[in-house]
């Protein structure tokens, strides 16, 4: 019977904050122009729905492969801290009026509400797989 040899939990946390950071550049990170409607002078943006989906995805991605190789907490903030860093570098360049403390406030608690959700997901089907496993004959 062969063994599979465990992912070491710090090269896999650090790929996680690297890809991280990677995600928001990828998806967000280059996108600083707001768009306004000709017809109703309304500005919206910078970020389009399907892009903030499609980092979200990546992100739940990268908290399930950090649990799965380290603790569940290292892997929530593997994601949220250097999102929200990432975030609030360019927001603070980009604002005048000081709110984007309050943005990265809330990016931040939601990376980390977000993040702990998916891994206590995670973690909860891993304990069911593996209660399965062993009780099956």
């Amino acid at each position: 019977m062969t063994t599979r040899k465990k992912p070491n939990p710090t090269l896999t946390t650090l790929t996680v904050v690297v890809l991280t950071v990677v995600a928001w550049w990828i998806f967000l990170g280059r996108d600083a122009v707001q768009d306004v409607d000709p017809a109703t002078g309304n500005v919206t943006g910078p970020y389009e729905a399907p892009q903030v989906i499609a980092c979200v995805l990546v992100l739940i991605a990268l908290v399930v492969v950090g649990t799965l190789a380290a603790p569940a907490w290292v892997a929530v903030l593997a994601v949220a801290v250097p999102f929200t860093a990432a975030w609030t570098i360019q927001a603070q360049a980009t604002d005048d009026s000081g709110l984007w403390a309050v943005g990265a406030l809330l990016v931040l608690g939601g990376t980390l509400a977000g993040g702990a959700l998916v891994a206590a997901i995670t973690r909860a089907v891993v304990r069911r797989r593996a209660a399965r496993s062993t009780t099956t004959p």
